[in-house]
């Protein structure tokens, strides 16, 4: 799967909200060009959970099962995230969101580039933890 890209929350959110970005941006001219993009699950709820009115609910939700999800065994998931969790925070690094690690986790698992607006990881990436696109 290598080459596609995992879109975390922190730039859907900003591309439903309608905000002008350059990772915004990308993802949609991504969309618009049929790039290989994906999500993974805690991605979904992340998304979702956070939408207030039932109409944008079922437009949102149904708009993401369009993309490609990543299914990985969840107890393996569970355990590949403890890990980066731990080695980063060896590095002296301490994640503030453990979602945040699983969806990086995601990333590594299945050889994704992340696009993201998260400083979190923009940190995991200056320790050569996951890939991200570049701007």
């Amino acid at each position: 799967m290598s080459g596609g890209i995992l879109v975390d929350t922190s730039v859907w959110v900003e591309f439903f909200k309608g905000a002008i970005t350059p990772q915004s941006t990308f993802l949609k001219e991504a969309i618009r060009d049929d790039q290989p993009l994906y999500l993974c699950p805690v991605i979904i709820q992340e998304i979702l959970q956070g939408i207030r009115y039932d109409t944008d609910y079922e437009h949102v939700k149904d708009s993401l099962l369009a993309f490609p999800i990543l299914e990985w065994e969840p107890t393996e998931a569970a355990i590949a995230a403890a890990g980066l969790y731990r080695a980063l925070r060896k590095k002296g690094l301490t994640i503030r969101k453990s979602n945040d690690c699983l969806i990086a986790a995601f990333a590594r698992q299945f050889e994704l580039a992340m696009l993201h607006t998260d400083r979190d990881f923009s940190a995991m990436t200056e320790q050569q933890a996951i890939r991200v696109v570049p701007f």
